[in-house]
């Protein structure tokens, strides 16, 4: 089933979402002192194009770097990538085979707005018994 919703978002908005956060990695790399927002920026491309199976936890050890960190980036980037997750999210949930896509978008919006701090895992059990 994850995988038919990823197709489906895929095709409605991840594509233009993942565009949207690479193109902001990369103008964010283009400066040394932009690099770690950059790959913030990649990581989340990654989530934002295939998000079902995924989801995003806090970092144990973030700490007032990250505060200040995602402080830039939401001056940056976050606050126009977290207004396409809004837009996105609205538009897909006007039809009902969109709900799902929709409320996805909507829980990707914190991480739109913060990504120090957070890591993208998969909800999927490894043998191990964590998420892995």
């Amino acid at each position: 089933m994850r995988f038919i919703l990823n197709i489906i978002w895929l095709v409605l908005s991840g594509w233009i979402l993942f565009l949207g956060y690479m193109l902001a990695g990369v103008l964010l790399s283009i400066t040394i002192i932009g690099i770690p927002w950059g790959i913030a920026s990649f990581r989340i491309a990654r989530f934002a194009i295939w998000p079902f199976g995924r989801t995003v936890i806090p970092k144990q050890n973030a700490g007032i770097a990250s505060l200040l960190g995602n402080i830039i980036w939401l001056i940056l980037a976050g606050w126009w990538l977290a207004l396409a997750h809004v837009l996105s999210g609205i538009a897909l949930c006007l039809t009902i085979i969109g709900i799902p896509m929709g409320i996805a978008d909507f829980k990707m919006i914190p991480v739109s707005l913060m990504p120090l701090g957070a890591r993208i895992v998969s909800t999927r059990k490894s043998p191990f018994g964590e998420a892995g």
